[in-house]
Parts: C-alpha cells; structure tokens; sequence
C-alpha cells in the first residue's frame, strides 16, 4: 500500500525512449542499461509512468488494484503476447495524484486500461521482479505543451513520498522512416539535429526549448509527425526540482529514426 509520508531520500524522475516493445524479448545493452538505472536507485515505495500509448479526453489514472497487461500492438512478435507483467497497483497513489492535480478533474479508472507496452515493456526490464506498485497517468491529447509541463511540476511533490516518475516514449518517432533492416546504422540528419536539441535542452534545464520544440521545424516535424511519444518527456521535465542533475545513459538513435535517449534527473 502507497502512503503519501516523506521519504528518506529524494527520487529521481526518468524518461525512458522505451524504441521497439520486442525490446522486452531481447537482452541487449539498452535493457541491461535500463536495469542499472533501476538499480541505482533507491527502492521505489511506487512508480508513476506517463507512456505515450495512453491517450484519453481529459485525464485519468489507473486505480486498480491489479492492472492487466496490455498487449497493444500489432502481430510484431507472437511472443511478446504471452508476457505478462503482474505488478500491483496503488489505488491510494491514484488518489494522491487526484489530489495533486485538483482542481482539474482526474478519473480514477477502476477496470479499462491497465499497464500498456510503453510501460511494462520498459519495467519488465529494469524492475523485473515486478514487486513494485505501478500506477499510469493518461495524457489529454488536446492539451498544449505547456500544459503537460506544468502538470509535471504539479506532481514533483511524489518525489518525496517515495514515488518514481517515469515517462516513456522517444525523443524522435518516425515509424515511416524506420529503416527495419538498418538498426544500428547512421540516423537521417534531421533525427540527428532534434535528438541532439532535445537533449541539450534537457542537460542545460531550458525548459523552453523543449516546450516550444515545434520551432525546430521540418525537423521536428519529421522527428514527431505524431507528437505523443515526445509528450512525456514534458511531464518529466516539469517534475525537475532546482539542483537536480542529469544523466544520460543512453543516448542513440535505432532504425534510423526512432530516439532510444534515456534521461536520469536527479538522484545520486
């Protein structure tokens, strides 16, 4: 059970560029770096995950006892279907956020979603076991950027409490452009120029230029001709407190244009 009570140390908050779910039938550098970033953490009392996969009108939160596994993807892997990623939930957490959020209205959802494959193939990865409370946040897809930025800074209060805050999507997403047959081979340049500007704005803690990422132009419109795997990088950033560092320890881009960039903010 989550309670909202001051926690000895202060959590980080991450952002996973979560690439490929079959990434969780794979042991590789990038899932090996993801379950060091986890252990080099404290034992987290819960995790709150912005993915990029949970789109709604308005805002919800996960509040079930026992969310399912969402298998939300397309005949890619036929295991990928079989994982099962058991975590409880935190309903006393959902409750928390609703808090933390109020006055805006926040749904407790008690049955319809559950952990999709932004979170659980991530978490499958770095916290295994899956013996720690996970709670999903949805994102308004009508809102601004701004917004998700200051919803962020609305829930850094959790950071004391014990919580992990985790977003998962990728500093550019291009599935048209994805080259399946050239993984690890050089990234078209306009990846390149917004991947590096993302990052740089993270590292620097500008705030506004990840914001207003749109003003790189036809190459963020061709890193994010979608923008929902960038929006939880903004949910992140706006939970950053004044001191925290930032680590990257994953910084590359996949099939040519799909961002696997990581970020640690904060912590030891």
């Amino acid at each position: 059970m989550f309670t909202p009570q001051a926690a000895p140390i202060r959590m980080p908050v991450i952002f996973f560029g979560h690439g490929s779910p079959t990434l969780a039938l794979e042991t590789n550098t990038v899932t090996q770096t993801w379950r060091d970033m986890a252990l080099s953490l404290p034992r987290p009392k819960a995790i709150l995950c912005v993915s990029a996969h949970w789109l709604t009108r308005g805002t919800a939160v996960t509040a079930m006892a026992s969310p399912k596994t969402i298998h939300d993807f397309g005949p890619i892997a036929p295991d990928l279907f079989k994982i099962q990623y058991p975590a409880p939930g935190a309903p006393d957490l959902a409750r928390r956020v609703q808090a933390l959020l109020a006055p805006l209205p926040v749904a407790l959802d008690m049955s319809q979603w559950g952990l999709d494959h932004g979170t659980w193939s991530v978490l499958i990865k770095a916290f295994p076991d899956a013996d720690v409370p996970v709670v999903q946040l949805s994102m308004d897809a009508a809102k601004p950027p701004e917004w998700r930025y200051a919803l962020g800074q609305r829930l850094a209060p959790l950071r004391d409490e014990g919580v992990l805050i985790v977003g998962s999507g990728n500093t550019v997403h291009n599935l048209s452009a994805m080259r399946w047959d050239d993984r690890y081979g050089e990234a078209y340049d306009w990846a390149t120029r917004f991947s590096d500007h993302i990052r740089d704005a993270v590292v620097n803690d500008t705030p506004a230029k990840l914001i207003a990422y749109a003003d790189q132009g036809r190459d963020a419109q061709l890193a994010q001709p979608s923008p929902d795997h960038y929006w939880p990088l903004l949910y992140v950033a706006g939970a950053r407190l004044p001191g925290d560092r930032v680590k990257t320890p994953i910084d590359h881009i996949e099939y040519r244009s799909v961002g696997m960039t990581s970020f640690m903010i904060g912590g030891g």
